[in-house]
């Protein structure tokens, strides 16, 4: 197959004057014990305060609850409170044991009050019991590459499995998972619903729910998402913005605990602010290249010509330097596939890599054989004959 041959192209150095903080890795006078902003986009880490230390989370579990069971249940159907949900602790609808509603009128008072009765019920009627709707949990964590989250519960109490593994997650993991969420326009429909109203089935009662998330009128663009609060947590809160063609998510946990409700709000408005005012939009790679020819070994042709094609637009910080690499193999052995990838662009972010597009061959080149060469002799012989008749 060849060598791998490294060439650096080019070299992208991006600098934003606007801010007086440091762009990756910058500190920030923050309440929040763990805390992080990332690009929603591609879940970059743009900021990080104790970003991957395993804490308590409290209610901010519930994204991953709502998210869940938009994926994985009819919204329309009926929900039957079970003994065990209806003895959940505050804050509770204080929903009987019996009594029914309709699933997504469940995920607007989970998400809006943060009802932790709501969210037994919910993961109930989407895996049967808790414990199965957990494993449903982690492994959605899992597959959204949040190795540190564990879930125990659907609603965030804090709590501790049989081998003693207590439920928690950290400030990148729950970011990530919020950055997922907000893809699905059901979810946040209802995580930037400021009021809703519904019945419970049988006529037993009228329920209103009102959105406890105060960041949705403290910043323009906000889109949630999350409170939570446990002893053990302190004042968390996972946040959303889409503004100035960014899409953020940052998360605090441990952002105070009584009376210091506000914490929250502060840390958040920081974060979603030093996002705003020290990354740009920069497209880094767009569109189609050619990026040059390989040479095939015993190969038909004696060559093959290569393309990439891809686009990649990303946040970039003060004093960042993106830097895009070109590897490619220096020869391939017949036969060659039309689309094979033999290399590929590297972008890098100052010493990260970032991202990587595949290089690939624009076309097939069939291995030489007897017929090859017996084809190739005969065409010179007869190309002779015709010279000298």
């Amino acid at each position: 197959m060849g060598k791998i041959k490294k060439i650096i192209i080019f070299v992208l150095v991006f600098v934003m004057m606007s801010g007086n903080i440091t762009a990756y890795g910058g500190e920030m006078q923050l309440n929040a014990i763990s805390a992080c902003l990332i690009d929603a986009t591609n879940g970059r880490v743009l900021y990080e305060k104790n970003g991957y230390e395993k804490r308590a989370v409290a209610s901010t579990t519930k994204i991953m609850t709502c998210i869940l069971a938009i994926e994985n249940a009819d919204l329309e159907r009926k929900v039957i409170f079970s003994k065990y949900a209806a003895g959940m602790p505050d804050v509770q609808m204080n929903a009987r044991e019996g009594e029914e509603y309709i699933l997504r009128d469940l995920l607007y008072a989970m998400m809006l009050e943060s009802y932790n009765d709501v969210a037994v019920a919910v993961a109930e009627s989407v895996s049967g019991n808790v414990k199965d709707f957990a494993l449903l949990m982690n492994q959605k964590a899992k597959e959204l590459g949040c190795d540190d989250t564990y879930f125990i519960t659907p609603n965030g109490l804090d709590a501790v499995d049989e081998n003693g593994v207590a439920n928690t997650s950290t400030a990148v993991d729950m970011a990530r998972i919020a950055a997922y969420a907000i893809k699905n326009e059901e979810f946040v429909r209802i995580s930037t619903t400021k009021c809703y109203s519904f019945c419970e089935l049988n006529g037993k009662r009228n329920v209103t729910v009102n959105n406890k998330d105060a960041f949705l009128n403290q910043m323009e663009g906000a889109i949630g998402v999350k409170t939570g609060f446990t002893g053990k947590a302190g004042y968390c809160f996972v946040g959303a913005l889409k503004k100035d063609g960014k899409v953020l998510v940052s998360v605090v946990l441990a952002s105070g605990w009584p009376p210091n409700k506000t914490y929250k709000w502060k840390d958040t408005a920081a974060l979603m602010n030093y996002g705003l005012r020290n990354f740009q939009n920069k497209i880094v790679y767009d569109g189609y290249e050619e990026c040059g020819k390989i040479k095939v070994v015993d190969g038909v042709k004696p060559s093959v010509d290569t393309y990439a094609k891809g686009h990649v637009e990303l946040q970039v910080g003060n004093e960042e330097k993106v830097t895009v690499y070109y590897n490619m193999l220096k020869e391939l052995k017949a036969p060659v596939k039309s689309g094979q990838t033999v290399g590929q662009i590297e972008i890098f972010i100052d010493d990260t890599l970032y991202e990587t597009i595949p290089i690939k061959t624009k076309a097939s080149v069939k291995k030489t054989d007897f017929y090859y060469y017996f084809t190739k002799v005969w065409s010179r012989y007869c190309g002779q004959n015709k010279k000298n008749p």
